[in-house]
């Protein structure tokens, strides 16, 4: 898990989901050493506000190199790799590679409200895929792969629909990010966990100056919790 690290997107569009087995995975394509070696990182310090603690589920490719993006953002105190929103139980690795278990490679991210407010991690979320394929991002194919935003408070929701309606304006064609209530959830194996600060070399779809530009991120004052509740 990923504990105060340093450094290091209203609607679902036509979601037909397919069941197929994967035609890559978390294991092939670029590697995040290699862009690594090509843009030196820039470090951040983590700031903790209040005593609030809030969880979001965002599910967006490969986990591996979502968790870590989330996980540098400033206000996010933990992000894990896992599984949501499936139909098996208790799914491992393999249940989900097959597609045929319903799980999307989803990150669990715990973040304080005060100093990074949920339209503010939505809106990095967003630059870290691409909100209008279906079941893909990067080299990895399958429904397991497909853009997601879970909530387990409701008081989330009406936040969610704006900001992807928000989103939807930005693209001519419909976005494929779906969004609803977490239905089931399960932590990923611990070799997952942390994967790319244990494994430099690991695939990663999300380019380096996206990592930095996260771990620098300011929300702007309209995106915290009192200034949404004045346009409700």
């Amino acid at each position: 898990m990923s504990h105060l690290r340093r450094s290091v997107t209203y609607a679902i569009a036509a979601m037909t989901l397919f069941v197929a087995v994967p035609l890559s995975g978390c294991t092939s394509g670029r590697t995040f050493d290699s862009i690594e070696r090509s843009v030196e990182m820039t470090e951040s310090t983590k700031t903790v506000g209040g005593d609030g603690v809030s969880t979001i589920y965002l599910a967006g490719g490969c986990f591996w190199g979502l968790e870590k993006y989330m996980a540098g953002v400033n206000g996010v105190l933990e992000a894990e790799a896992g599984y949501a929103n499936g139909t098996v139980e208790s799914p491992t690795y393999r249940d989900v590679t097959t597609g045929l278990s319903g799980y999307a490679e989803t990150v669990r991210v715990e973040y304080d409200p005060e100093v990074a407010p949920l339209p503010f991690l939505l809106d990095l979320f967003y630059d870290a895929i691409d909100p209008t394929t279906l079941n893909r991002q990067g080299n990895d194919r399958g429904t397991q792969y497909r853009s997601g935003i879970y909530y387990v408070d409701e008081a989330n929701r009406p936040l969610i629909e704006r900001s992807l309606a928000r989103l939807q304006e930005q693209y001519d064609k419909p976005i494929a990010v779906e969004s609803g209530p977490l239905t089931a959830y399960t932590s990923a194996e611990e070799y997952h966990q942390d994967y790319l600060d244990k494994n430099p070399g690991g695939y990663c779809h999300i380019g380096l100056d996206l990592f930095e530009k996260a771990a620098n991120a300011v929300p702007d004052p309209s995106q915290f919790p009192e200034a949404e509740n004045d346009v409700r």
